[in-house]
């Protein structure tokens, strides 16, 4: 399993940044991608998370309102669009997937703090500041 993250960048408060997320590897049906982020001197924190499968998303309370995650299953990509940023929106953002669990276990884990999905790619790092 291969995830490659990129639409990091620089943006002033109050701006948006689209974050894209390449899945390979596996048929990604049954898996569940999620966005999580580590800023400096702060623990990782789930962001938002999709089941492949059906659709369904899920966000932490940080992201709910302002950001939005997408798929598009034939390409196997999944999208953070980010709005309204904010200077703790600062971090490094990571994609991350592993099957999706019963009742949308590894999601909710995620946006729970619990990054429990085994496979990650590398980053792609998020500024926010005038």
């Amino acid at each position: 399993v291969q995830l490659q993250a990129s639409g990091g960048g620089l943006v002033q408060p109050g701006g948006s940044l689209r974050l894209s997320c390449a899945a390979s590897g596996v048929a990604f049906d049954y898996y569940a991608i999620g966005w999580f982020r580590q800023a400096p001197r702060k623990e990782r924190e789930g962001v938002s998370c999709i089941n492949m499968s059906d659709g369904s998303t899920y966000y932490a309370d940080s992201a709910k309102g302002r950001f939005t995650i997408s798929r598009d299953h034939d390409k196997n990509m999944v999208y953070l669009q980010m709005n309204g940023l904010k200077p703790e929106d600062t971090a490094v953002y990571y994609c991350a997937t592993d099957r999706a669990g019963a009742y949308g276990s590894t999601c909710l884990n995620l946006i729970r703090g619990y990054i429990t999905m085994n496979y990650r790619g590398k980053g792609t790092l998020v500024t926010v500041s005038s």
